[in-house]
């Protein structure tokens, strides 16, 4: 099944970074590889190892050089690869998470209509758009499909907790949308983007040009830990994290907004166990699997 060619490259970063590009193309297989790797790699605990920044299909160690030679980390690095006996079957524990979003919102309209002159289409919504470009009759298709199928978090950044996920169906079944010709230069926190074939959900106001599909009602990010989900984080998300997104109407995302601001909101999680040959044999069945353990007490 393991399609992944080796294409590894290795190379410097300056004297405290070694960088490592598994695959050109980002897909299900890298994002795994990388997984494994950067998760061997933290459990040897080799010494002058201060970060270990896993990507979509590569991945970024910083490190001491006065400790840990860089070809001395690459030998290690190699060997690690080496030794992977595939990634098919190779399971991934991780937390799955319900995402309460509001698609179609009032603030993330607001935001979207003042900046129509930086859009593909200026005559439609950014939903609207997204919905007819890849092939959906209506919004309300487009948004059907968005809530059947989970999303895996792979990867952090840009700014702090904002999570980078794509949604694990068959490739034919991907949801892809350009970016806006023009970035904006205001977003509001939590609004829902979508940009190529991956989606994003912003922390803060702040600028922003994928397209604008919604707003999730809890924080993604809490700087002061107030909330239980916060408390070993301000981050939320992690990387392989599955997020399943639940479409709330206007009184239910109120409440959730009250009880975040209460500090009473806690996301409905649970730990799961995947490997990426039961998702990209049947997505369906892997779907149908996670709405069971959300719903599961």
């Amino acid at each position: 099944m393991s399609t992944l060619k080796a294409t590894t490259r290795y190379e410097y970063g300056g004297d405290e970074f070694v960088f490592v590009e598994l695959s050109e193309e980002m897909s299900l297989e890298a994002l795994f590889k990388v997984l494994v790797i950067t998760q061997n790699l933290e459990k040897k605990q080799l010494p002058g190892i201060i970060d270990i920044c896993p990507g979509n299909a590569s991945y970024m160690i910083r490190i001491d050089p006065d400790m840990i030679h860089p070809d001395d980390l690459i030998r290690e690095l190699k060997e690690i690869e080496r030794n992977m006996d595939g990634t098919d079957n190779i399971k991934i524990n991780s937390r799955l998470i319900e995402i309460p979003a509001l698609f179609d919102d009032p603030w993330t309209h607001e935001a979207l209509m003042k900046f129509r002159k930086n859009h593909q289409d200026p005559n439609a919504t950014d939903l609207e758009y997204a919905a007819r470009i890849n092939g959906f009759d209506s919004k309300e298709k487009f948004i059907d499909h968005f809530v059947s199928y989970p999303f895996i978090v792979s990867m952090l950044g840009f700014v702090p907790s904002l999570p980078f996920y794509f949604q694990l169906v068959d490739r034919k079944k991907q949801i892809e949308v350009p970016k806006y010709v023009t970035p904006r230069t205001f977003t509001p926190a939590r609004a829902i983007g979508f940009g190529g074939a991956f989606g994003s959900i912003y922390p803060v106001d702040g600028a922003g040009g994928y397209q604008l599909l919604g707003i999730v009602a809890p924080e993604i990010l809490d700087t002061e830990q107030k909330l239980s989900d916060f408390k070993d984080s301000m981050v939320f998300f992690r990387q392989n994290d599955i997020m399943q997104f639940r479409n709330v109407t206007m009184d239910e995302y109120k409440e959730i907004r009250s009880e975040v601001e209460s500090g009473t909101f806690k996301y409905n999680m649970k730990e799961i166990s995947y490997s990426l040959k039961e998702i990209i044999e049947n997505p369906e069945e892997f779907a149908k699997r996670v709405r069971g353990v959300l719903k599961n007490d």
